[in-house]
């Protein structure tokens, strides 16, 4: 169980878990953080760092993996502490001066946040919602697409970013609506996933087919269809939360 912290507490039982953040790519180390760097919290008892890396001189690239292939290779726990690193290090990277005067920005005490000592403007770390739904007729066949950036054959379910003044029920509604032409109703909530690339935050619902007939979006859309479970193509992954919404779709298949 990962418990997040803003300060270490005390010297720990364990050896500290560093991970040292190059872009999206990842070293995690058994040891105590050589310089100081973003406290994350414990796991498993072992306190968690995160290390910008970008400014070392001759990094060791062959030790940097990138935070996709991270997966599997660690427990999902880890993985997650992982993901936290890369978004707390790549948000200190864009906050250093502050937004709205220029003036470089100071670790605001007792909080995650970046301060303005000039106009006290405070910063912080930036999450992108999402909402992610696996659509459903009555039929028993669910909708699944293929985004104009996945290769052929790769389906997955429909998403999107919430808008400013929407709730996550209407942006299901909307970008349904917008991206495969159809309207839907009884959004339900299925779970959330953080999505450290860069730093969204995956909300996943299940929708019921009310109406209408697909009508692609093919700047974002390549193709959808309704699938059933037997016909839908095999997801390549259960990393993301859309594999896990196909697997609870084709395991309540009668």
């Amino acid at each position: 169980m990962f418990v997040p912290l803003l300060e270490a507490p005390g010297r720990p039982d364990e050896t500290s878990l560093v991970i040292a953040v190059r872009g999206n790519r990842v070293e995690l180390s058994d040891r105590e953080p050589d310089e100081p760097g973003i406290f994350l919290g414990i796991l498993a008892g072992r306190h968690c760092w995160a290390v910008d890396a970008d400014g070392d001189a001759e990094p060791d690239a062959e030790e940097f993996v990138d935070l996709r292939m991270l997966w599997g290779s660690v427990d999902e726990p880890t993985w997650m502490v992982a993901g936290r690193a890369v978004q707390l290090v790549e948000w200190q990277r864009t906050h250093r001066f502050c937004g709205r005067c220029g003036v470089p920005t100071d670790e605001a005490p007792g909080e995650r946040a970046r301060r303005c000592p000039s106009c006290g403007l405070l910063a912080y770390p930036r999450l992108a919602p999402a909402v992610i739904m696996l659509v459903e007729r009555d039929d028993g066949r669910a909708l699944l697409a293929r985004n104009a950036m996945f290769p052929p054959g790769i389906f997955s379910c429909l998403s999107g970013f919430v808008e400013p003044g929407e709730t996550l029920e209407h942006a299901v509604c909307r970008e349904v609506r917008e991206e495969v032409g159809i309207e839907v109703g009884d959004v339900d909530f299925r779970g959330s996933q953080p999505w450290p690339f860069p730093h969204q935050l995956m909300v996943g619902f299940g929708a019921r087919y009310r109406s209408g007939e697909i009508v692609l979006d093919e700047q974002e859309i390549a193709e959808a269809s309704w699938f059933t479970p037997e016909e839908a193509p095999v997801f390549p992954t259960n990393m993301s939360i859309a594999g896990r919404l196909i697997d609870e779709w084709r395991h309540r298949a009668p």
